[in-house]
């Protein structure tokens, strides 16, 4: 009916949740950040060099999402790890993988080993380390990468440490609050078809530890504080999380004083 307010797709808690999320990160990067952030879009424009799956296509984007996640690629090694889970399958074609959620990449902190064999201190640079089977869809690899560099940037940099429960939830709206969030969300819940054998059917990835909704919730609050308003990478979002993210843009005009915004974004 006409003249009913916009629905949050998202529950109060999750929205207050993203809300002082934005807070936390504004006090530990500062507002500016975020608002001179440019957002990644999965195009040619941002991603130039080809991409053929390997592992030195990969660390071209990983040397490109360094970059415009501000972090230093020399600071930080990159490495890809054996998926064992793709191993299994080939070895055993009933293998289900009903084995949770597994990591996609980690993220190795810096260490400094006081106890070398010459009795000085050596240390040891972080590393950001991919799960090989993330080679096959650039999508999910970016997003993989984001992921990671946030938790570089957030506990590399000494801003925060692991211990609150929403560390891994609050690195991917960091993802968000920098400009990669159309990776990060569209990843969130990946729908692939599959044929093994006789068998057709279609599998669900969930990548992350945010759902479609809050991202688009977050990245709908990350346009409205920006004033953005004609927003050309919304065609980049997902089905699910472009139309999360209009009903959550839409509640948020109609509720100006949930947001602080600044001058207009071109």
């Amino acid at each position: 009916m006409f003249g009913l307010s916009p629905k949050l797709p998202i529950s109060d808690e999750d929205r207050l949740w993203v809300n002082e999320g934005f807070h936390r990160l504004e006090r530990l990067l500062g507002r500016r950040r975020m608002l001179e952030a440019r957002v990644i879009t999965p195009t040619a424009g941002d991603f130039p060099d080809p991409y053929d799956k390997t592992a030195e296509a990969g660390e071209r984007l990983f040397c490109r999402v360094c970059t415009y996640m501000q972090v230093d690629r020399n600071e930080i090694g990159f490495e890809i790890f054996p998926d064992e889970t793709e191993e299994l399958k080939a070895i055993l074609p009933s293998w289900s993988g009903k084995d949770g959620k597994r990591a996609a990449g980690l993220y190795i902190h810096a260490m400094e080993n006081r106890g070398g064999a010459d009795g000085n201190s050596k240390s040891q640079p972080a590393v950001v380390a991919i799960r090989s089977s993330q080679l096959k869809d650039p999508m999910l690899l970016v997003a993989t990468m984001a992921h990671e560099l946030g938790h570089a940037i957030l506990l590399g940099g000494g801003l925060t440490n692991p211990k609150p429960l929403d560390d891994e939830p609050m690195t991917d709206l960091l993802t968000v609050y920098l400009g990669l969030g159309i990776f990060t969300a569209n990843s969130a819940a990946c729908f692939k078809q599959f044929q093994e054998d006789r068998r057709i059917g279609w599998s669900m990835q969930r990548l992350g530890y945010l759902s479609e909704e809050v991202f688009a919730y977050a990245l709908a609050k990350f346009a409205v504080e920006r004033s953005e308003d004609k927003i050309a990478w919304e065609k980049h979002l997902s089905t699910n999380v472009r139309s999360y993210f209009k009903r959550s843009r839409a509640w948020l005009l109609k509720n100006p004083r949930y947001v602080a915004t600044a001058d207009p974004i071109d």
